[in-house]
C-alpha cells in the first residue's frame, strides 16, 4: 500500500542541541499509529516538522507523494494534511456550526466571498451540520467554545480538522485536559473517524494509544527507540524499562 505521508531522515537542531534526530516513518491510507515517548522526547516538534511549522536541518516530508519540505503548513493543509493541538485554538464567542463552516469555506477557496447572502452557502451548512453530526455533537451547534466543558471542545477541533477533508489528520494529545467524565465522548468520536483516513496521534494515556492504534511508535530523546504492533511496544524490554513501567 503507497504512503500517504512519509517522512524520511527528518532532523531538527537548534543551535547545538539536536532535538529531532533521524526520524523516519511512513503512514498509508487506513492507519491508526501512535507516537509515545516521555516529555520532552521531542514528538511535539516532530508533528511540527511534520504540519510545516517548523522547518527542518535535513530530511524529507512527502505528502501522497508530493516532497513538501519546503513548502508553508497552509499550502500543506490544501493537499491533505490536518493537525489538532495539545491546547484548544478555538475562536472563544463564535458559535460552533460557524466555525466548522469557516473551516469548510477555507478548504473551498470561498472565505472571502462571505458578504454573499446565507442562502449561497446551503451545501456549507449542510456539509458542517454532518461533521457534528458524525461527532455526535450536533446539539451544541449554537453554541459558543466558552459555554462548552473541555471534552467538548476537543470534539470540536476534530470536527475542524475535518472539515478540511484531510487524507492524514495528527492529533497532538487529543485527551489533554479532558477530565475522567467527558473522556468517552471523545474516545467515541474517535471511532467515527473514517477507515481511509491516516492517523498519526500523540498520547500520553496508553489505554487510548494501545486500543487505537494499530501501530506504535516510540520516541527517545528525539529518535525513534522502537516501532512494532501494540503487542511488540508491550514487549520490547527497553520501551518497558523506561517508558511503560508499571502501565504495562
Amino acid at each position: 500500500m503507497s504512503a500517504l505521508l512519509e517522512v524520511s531522515g527528518l532532523n531538527k537542531s537548534f543551535g547545538g542541541l539536536k532535538v529531532t534526530r533521524d526520524v523516519s516513518l511512513k503512514l498509508a491510507a487506513g492507519n491508526r499509529v501512535g507516537l509515545i515517548g516521555p516529555n520532552g522526547a521531542g514528538k511535539t516538534t516532530l508533528i511540527n516538522l511534520i504540519t510545516g511549522a517548523l522547518a527542518p536541518t535535513s530530511g524529507t516530508v512527502l505528502l501522497m507523494g508530493e516532497d513538501v519540505t519546503a513548502i508553508s503548513a497552509p499550502r500543506r493543509v490544501k493537499r491533505g494534511l490536518a493537525r489538532t493541538f495539545q491546547i484548544t485554538q478555538l475562536a472563544p464567542q463564535m458559535a460552533i456550526c460557524r466555525q466548522v463552516e469557516l473551516a469548510i469555506h477555507e478548504r473551498l477557496g470561498s472565505v472571502n466571498h462571505l458578504w454573499k447572502s446565507m442562502d449561497s452557502f446551503k451545501e456549507v451548512r449542510d456539509e458542517a451540520h454532518d461533521i457534528l453530526r458524525t461527532l455526535q455533537i450536533s446539539d451544541l451547534a449554537e453554541r459558543s467554545a466558552v459555554e462548552l466543558a473541555y471534552g467538548q471542545q476537543r470534539l470540536v477541533e476534530i470536527a475542524l480538522a475535518m472539515a478540511l477533508r484531510p487524507k492524514v489528520l495528527l492529533l497532538d494529545e487529543p485527551m489533554a485536559g479532558v477530565p475522567s467524565g467527558e473522556r468517552q465522548v471523545v474516545l467515541d468520536a474517535l471511532d467515527t473517524l473514517p477507515d481511509s483516513l491516516a492517523i498519526l496521534m500523540i498520547e500520553h494515556d496508553m489505554d487510548l494509544v494501545f486500543g487505537f492504534a494499530d501501530r506504535i511508535l516510540v520516541l527517545a530523546e528525539g529518535a525513534v527507540l522502537a516501532e512494532g504492533t501494540p503487542q511488540e511496544i508491550r514487549r520490547h524490554p527497553a520501551v518497558r524499562t523506561a517508558y511503560l513501567g508499571a502501565e504495562v
